[in-house]
């Protein structure tokens, strides 16, 4: 049996807390937990600890939490806990090259994307926003790009068509630890081999920003419904309804589904509104929106939002009311 690893663990939200749940669980030690600062949160602005954090003191393990690694003290700080790798899982600070290389065999980061495709900041929703059939983790030793290392390991998933931002990030987040593990297992017994990326198959998942989340109707129903799935849980996908020339209201939308039906109905038209949904004309086909959400008010189905608001959807209207 390959002797137990001395781990570094750094990630900050509940997607890395859950990696770190296994490495808690497994035979290795964990001799430190690497996180950022704890910040302000709700309406009191209270010091708020993230997942990993809270994870790792209900273990009693050591948590670190420096700003960023530009000051030597904190470099030299972590090289003292001579950790033989360092597991890097959504943590959101850059690592210099003195860190990637403190430890003995350097540190790994767990991605959530079949790389070389979707590198960057937003691989699960941009693999479901561009429609494609699978997804999955990349173990890859860290180097000085973004997310540009040499593959140690992957994980596949398909993508159904009914998937999520949130239910893809679920699915991520089983079959992330397990590779995880299978990695160090290699690692301890130096078995592990990387394969560098080709660079000519990289795509990139660039940040999510709420100007993302504006629909556009003259999109495809196939288009705006990947879209729509793939900003749950945030920043979610909203249209602007204008009741007046000077009052405008931001729906969201968190169900809805594309129609395979012809329309000769200029997109961004109400093509029927009803109990099952309330159906928009887009650039080609039409798809219906299932649950909104008005402003200041919880998601419901569009069947409760009519009865109170059926004249804000009336069919042949604009779904944007006077915007046209």
């Amino acid at each position: 049996m390959s002797k137990p690893l001395n781990i570094i663990f750094a990630g900050t939200p509940d997607f890395a807390a859950q990696h770190l749940s296994a490495l808690i669980n497994s035979e290795h030690n964990i001799v430190a937990v690497y996180c950022p600062p704890d910040k302000p949160a709700g309406r009191g602005k209270k010091l708020t600890a993230c997942a990993t954090k809270l994870l790792a003191l209900e273990y009693n393990l050591p948590v670190e939490q420096p700003v960023n690694f530009k000051e030597a003290n904190d470099q030299q700080h972590l090289a003292l806990y001579k950790a033989d790798v360092m597991v890097v899982v959504a943590y959101g600070l850059l690592l210099p090259e003195v860190i990637l290389h403190a430890p003995r065999l350097g540190c790994i980061n767990v991605h959530g994307s079949l790389l070389p495709k979707w590198r960057g900041a937003a691989p699960i929703q941009r693999s479901l926003e561009a429609g494609d059939e699978k997804t999955g983790v990349t173990i890859m030793q860290m180097d000085k790009g973004l997310d540009t290392g040499a593959m140690i390991l992957t994980a596949e998933c398909a993508i159904e068509n009914t998937d999520t931002s949130a239910s893809l990030y679920e699915k991520l987040a089983q079959l992330g630890p397990k590779a995880l593990i299978d990695t160090l297992a290699l690692m301890a017994s130096n078995e592990h081999k990387a394969s560098s990326q080709n660079n000519d198959l990289a795509t990139y998942a660039h940040k999510l920003d709420k100007t993302d989340a504006e629909l556009d109707w003259q999109l495809t129903a196939t288009e705006l419904d990947r879209k729509i799935r793939s900003y749950i849980p945030w920043p979610v996908a909203q249209f602007t309804y204008a009741q007046s020339n000077d009052k405008q209201h931001r729906i969201r939308v968190w169900q809805a589904s594309a129609q395979k039906i012809e329309t000769t109905e200029a997109a961004g038209t109400i093509i029927s509104a009803d109990k099952n949904g309330i159906v928009v004309a887009t650039g080609t086909g039409a798809i219906c929106l299932e649950v909104l959400q008005l402003p200041n008010k919880k998601a419901l189905p569009v069947q409760d939002i009519l009865n109170g608001r059926a004249d804000w959807f009336k069919t042949g209207a604009s779904i944007n009311g006077l915007v046209n």
